[in-house]
C-alpha cells in the first residue's frame, strides 16, 4: 500500500482542513487544503466557478489539482479533500494509489450547525440543491457514504470530539500502522 499521502475526507464541515493541520504540524510536513489549491489553480472562488461553470466545471479543476497534489513529491503529506472528491472514480483510484483515505463522520445535523455558525463556509460554497441545509446534507450523504465507506481505512466521528483529540487519535493509528515512524 503506497502512503506517501494521508487523505481526509468527509462532509464539508467535519474538520478535514483544521484535523488536516494538527496531524500536518506533528508530522512535521504541511497540510494541503485541495479546496485551496483549486481556488489558487483557477484564480477564482469555488463560488466563482460554479457560477461560471457548474458543477461540472468544479469537479473538473477538483481532478485536475488532485492529480498535480498526488503527484507532488516535495509537497504536504496531509490532504484535506473536499467533501466530493471521492465522487469520481478517476479521483478515487488517484487517492488509492497514491496514500491511505480517513473518512471524518458526524451527523447531518452537526455538519449543518457547523455550515451554518462558519460564516466563510456560506460565501465561499454554494448550497448544491435547493433543499433545506440538513435536507441535502441528508440527500448528498446517501450517495456519499458507501463511497467514502469504500475509501476510508480509518472512519473517525466528529461529533463529540474535538480537532486536538482526532488528531492525537489519527496520529496514534498512523503510528501503530506503520504509517509513521
Amino acid at each position: 500500500m503506497n502512503t506517501d499521502r494521508i487523505y481526509l475526507t468527509g462532509y464539508r464541515g467535519t474538520g478535514k482542513t483544521t484535523v488536516g493541520r494538527l496531524v500536518a504540524q506533528a508530522l512535521s510536513t504541511e497540510c494541503v487544503d485541495l479546496d485551496q489549491v483549486i481556488e489558487d489553480a483557477a484564480g477564482k472562488s469555488i463560488r466563482q466557478i460554479f457560477d461560471t461553470g457548474g458543477e461540472h466545471a468544479f469537479r473538473d479543476w477538483k481532478t485536475q489539482c488532485l492529480r498535480q497534489v498526488a503527484g507532488n513529491r516535495s509537497g504536504g503529506r496531509v490532504v484535506s479533500l473536499g467533501g466530493g472528491a471521492i465522487l469520481r472514480g478517476e479521483n478515487r483510484t488517484i487517492i488509492r494509489d497514491s496514500g491511505i483515505c480517513v473518512w471524518l463522520t458526524a451527523t447531518p445535523e452537526v455538519i449543518a450547525q457547523r455550515i451554518t455558525s462558519d460564516q466563510t463556509t456560506g460565501q465561499r460554497r454554494p448550497a448544491l440543491t435547493a433543499l433545506t441545509p440538513v435536507d441535502e446534507i441528508r440527500e448528498l450523504l446517501v450517495r456519499r457514504e458507501p463511497l467514502y465507506r469504500e475509501m476510508a481505512s480509518l472512519i473517525l466521528e466528529t461529533d463529540q470530539k474535538t480537532p486536538p483529540q482526532l488528531a492525537v487519535e489519527l496520529n496514534r493509528w498512523l503510528g501503530e500502522n506503520g504509517f509513521v515512524s
